[in-house]
């Protein structure tokens, strides 16, 4: 199905953007993917070629172009590539950490971080998760107890994406540890702050290349310009900043879903079996028949509420339905397809066998398929 949701400068920056992935990353996938982290100039050489920061003012070295849509090529072309394990760290700082900085920061923090950001030479990072807590970001236990100007933080944060080579993380803490949600507030951990130490990195199922790690807070005096916002409001504008989050998900999740299809239909058309090519059987025609459906019904959806974010229209209903609904597609499409190819699907030379393995956390990370459909269900008086 023709998609009408991009202008010829979108399409522009895809060109542009793959033909990057294609010799930058792509080459280096299985690579990066043994070493568990890809190098810090993947960022710097990103925000040289103007793949950060779309929506960050001019005046600071981004794009100025406050459209999600600039965002959702570079999420598209990742997965289409096929480095979707190496490109996911651009996708977080883009998508879900730079929307944070531009909404909540003072003149004096948008001056100190923004250039920085959209040049990539400081890599962001967002701070929830804490060992035993889940999705229960009331219960959070990481403390940061106001000391004149500074803030005293104590405590620690898992699976943490871009843990490792992060310079900024944005630091989910309770400043009131008398409230639950209202007690929360967002500070900026910086590298190089005395007691704030990275544990290991992460030894995962799939997304091997993704740097995810453990952060330690050991009386760390915070500068208290460092708070993002206002103290106490840090659950609001982490819970106003989902709808985004969630759909960048769905959109990746449509993606690779999409480029397990075109990787498979050009694999069974030359894998023969009993004398014929495996894609002439009734069976893989029907399989990949129903994955090409479910594909653009999902994908006009995701393009629905990319329009609707873009207009400040986007609920966090709607893109918790995109939410689950595409990653969950992303799973069953990247397993039917790996199927087709046999025990060369399992051959992690092979970019489905390592789609197989990043597939499985999206269903997970940025809320869990059975939290987003528990959303749903409260907006339907259930």
């Amino acid at each position: 199905m023709k998609r009408t949701l991009y202008a010829e400068e979108h399409e522009a920056l895809r060109e542009s953007f793959r033909s990057w992935l294609d010799k930058e990353i792509v080459p280096h996938e299985i690579e990066w993917n043994e070493a568990g982290i890809v190098p810090r100039t993947v960022f710097s050489d990103a925000g040289s070629h103007g793949f950060l920061g779309f929506d960050v003012p001019e005046e600071f070295g981004g794009g100025g172009m406050p459209d999600f849509r600039f965002n959702t090529i570079i999420d598209e072309e990742i997965q289409l590539s096929g480095a979707g394990s190496s490109g996911l760290g651009i996708s977080l700082h883009n998508d879900i950490c730079v929307p944070y900085f531009l909404k909540y920061c003072t003149k004096e923090q948008r001056e100190r971080w923004l250039p920085g950001i959209a040049s990539g030479e400081l890599i962001t990072a967002i701070g929830m998760t804490e060992p035993g807590i889940g999705s229960d970001l009331g219960s959070l236990a990481t403390s940061a107890i106001r000391d004149g100007d500074r803030y005293i933080v104590n405590g620690s944060k898992i699976f943490i994406t871009n843990g490792i080579n992060a310079d900024l993380v944005i630091t989910a803490v309770k400043t009131d540890p008398s409230q639950r949600h209202k007690g929360i507030s967002l500070l900026i951990m910086e590298r190089g702050l005395e007691g704030f130490e990275r544990g290991r990195n992460l030894d995962k199922i799939g997304l091997h290349s993704q740097d995810t790690a453990e952060l330690f807070f050991n009386d760390v005096s915070v500068p208290a310009e460092n708070l993002l916002g206002d103290e106490g409001n840090g659950f609001a504008m982490l819970v106003d900043n989902l709808p985004q989050e969630r759909l960048s998900i769905a959109v990746a999740g449509v993606a690779a879903a999409k480029a397990a299809l075109e990787w498979t239909l050009e694999y069974v058309k030359e894998r023969t079996a009993f004398g014929q090519s495996v894609g002439s059987f009734q069976n893989t025609r029907f399989v990949l028949a129903e994955l090409a459906t479910e594909i653009d019904v999902a994908q006009a959806y995701v393009d629905n509420c990319t329009l609707a974010l873009n207009v400040n229209d986007l609920t966090a209903e709607d893109a918790a339905k995109a939410k689950w609904w595409c990653t969950e597609l992303q799973k069953r499409a990247v397993d039917s397809c790996l199927q087709l190819f046999g025990g060369y699907g399992y051959m992690v030379e092979y970019p489905i066998a390592r789609a197989y393995k990043d597939a499985r956390v999206t269903t997970i990370y940025g809320g869990t398929t059975e939290i987003m459909k528990e959303i749903i269900g409260r907006s339907l008086g259930l």
